[in-house]
């Protein structure tokens, strides 16, 4: 089949066709999706796991604490709404080199900006903020790879595969509760962030080797026609691959509000809201929480991430095989209410290890695993002009949902209420919800990928 590089002169559309991946390459973009999102959660993770020894370096009590989670998260939101625009434009192969690198140098800065003051740790992680968007860049290129991929057993198994890479989540969660239980001793804090930096920037190398996707490459084809002036052979193209035309035109931040685009911004946006509620809660502070409403020391509640995330693990496999079966939509609702309930009985329950374990690997299992999911769901439910715009909008709720609960755990307790007061209203709750709100969310035909 006939290769074409993109460039600014616009060839006739009989003559080109896109740059369509080998097996090889697909096989390669996963891997490379996987470890940059294992390593992006390991930051991400990493910073939330820190926090009570920073703060006891520092003598942040658990308000400021909670009050700097709060405006990193709020900083992340606006690092995650911008990456999308640029995506739809620059590319999915520049996006994922941009936001690992920027990651793992914010690792890095961590290290060195805490001991200038609260400002300066919270313009640092809020940069950190792309590790987090590089989440959505992910979801964005191998929805459409694989879309474009004529393997039969990924055609059939794609939401499966792509739990694997999402899965990353509780893969870099154990790396970084797993690493900081046997570094912090020996390097200190500040030597975990040193060393959570360098396998990031690794990936940033490897990642230089990613073909772009497809669908991406015959989005900008027609970009640089219509900018040439040749509106009929842009349209014949969009036509070829079975791209609007029209709405391709009117891409852009405005086009995920209209037309069929805005019923899935409005519905995934409130959900992502109300669980990143509940992901600060009990995966961002988890540590807080168990340490604080149960009275486990530091040491254990490290070890019992590394166990809970081993269960968390099997969910996103799991919810990845189920969502094949049952639709993504389905999935991720069924799941999210689960971990609602779950994360209650744990926060009601009694204090003995086993029973804390056992709860709190089971609200993971349903917290986190969905994701493997929606992700992919949140891909498939825009068309490739707006699909990494629309998803960054989503995604920004998420930090959005973060803040959220971060001002309401620090109310409570500046007001000298308890921990385990705010981990029911601001954590199990709207992971409740959120699993309520995404069944009005439309069904999505994987096939239909554009």
């Amino acid at each position: 089949m006939p290769t074409a590089v993109l460039d600014s002169r616009p060839a006739l559309s009989a003559d080109w066709q896109p740059q369509y991946l080998t097996s090889g390459d697909v096989k390669y973009a996963t891997w490379i999706a996987f470890f940059a999102w294992v390593f992006a959660v390991y930051d991400f993770i990493l910073f939330g796991t820190l926090l009570p020894v920073m703060g006891e370096h520092f003598n942040w009590n658990q308000a400021t604490q909670a009050e700097i989670a709060t405006w990193v998260a709020l900083g992340g939101a606006v690092v995650a709404f911008a990456v999308g625009p640029v995506v739809d434009r620059l590319g999915r192969r520049a996006g994922i080199i941009f936001t690992v690198t920027g990651s793992a140098l914010c690792s890095l800065l961590t290290a060195f900006t805490a001991g200038m003051g609260k400002g300066a740790l919270i313009g640092v992680r809020s940069v950190a903020g792309l590790g987090y968007a590089e989440e959505g860049v992910n979801a964005t290129y191998l929805t459409e790879i694989y879309a474009a991929s004529t393997d039969p057993k990924l055609i059939k198994r794609r939401g499966f595969i792509y739990s694997l890479v999402q899965s990353g989540w509780p893969v870099g969660a154990l790396i970084a509760a797993g690493l900081t239980a046997l570094l912090l001793p020996q390097i200190g804090w500040q030597g975990c962030f040193v060393f959570a930096a360098i396998p990031a920037f690794v990936v940033a190398f490897l990642a230089r080797k990613l073909k772009e996707s497809p669908q991406f490459q015959v989005h900008l084809r027609i970009a640089q026609l219509r900018k040439a002036g040749h509106e009929a052979q842009a349209q014949l193209l969009a036509n070829t691959h079975g791209v609007d035309y029209h709405e391709h035109a009117k891409a852009g931040i405005a086009a995920a509000f209209r037309g069929p685009a805005l019923r899935a911004t409005l519905v995934l946006s409130i959900a992502l809201l109300l669980n990143w509620s509940a992901i600060q809660v009990f995966s961002v502070l988890g540590t807080s929480v168990i340490v604080s409403v149960h009275h486990v020391s530091f040491q254990n509640s490290l070890w019992i991430l590394v166990l809970s995330n081993l269960v968390g693990f099997c969910g996103y496999l799991f919810h990845g095989w189920l969502g094949d079966r049952i639709g993504r939509r389905n999935t991720v609702a069924l799941g999210w209410m689960c971990g609602g309930v779950a994360f209650a009985a744990m926060i009601y329950g009694p204090s003995d290890l086993v029973t804390v374990v056992t709860l709190y690997s089971v609200g993971l299992f349903f917290l986190n695993g969905p994701y493997s999911a929606l992700l992919f769901f949140m891909s498939e439910s825009f068309p490739t002009s707006i699909r990494a715009t629309g998803g960054a909008i989503v995604h920004a709720m998420g930090p959005i949902g973060a803040v959220s609960a971060g001002l309401g755990i620090t109310g409570v307790l500046t007001a000298g209420g308890e921990w385990y007061s705010a981990a029911i209203w601001f954590g199990a709750v709207p992971c409740f919800l959120s699993g309520l709100v995404m069944l009005a969310a439309r069904h999505v035909a994987p096939d239909s990928v554009k």
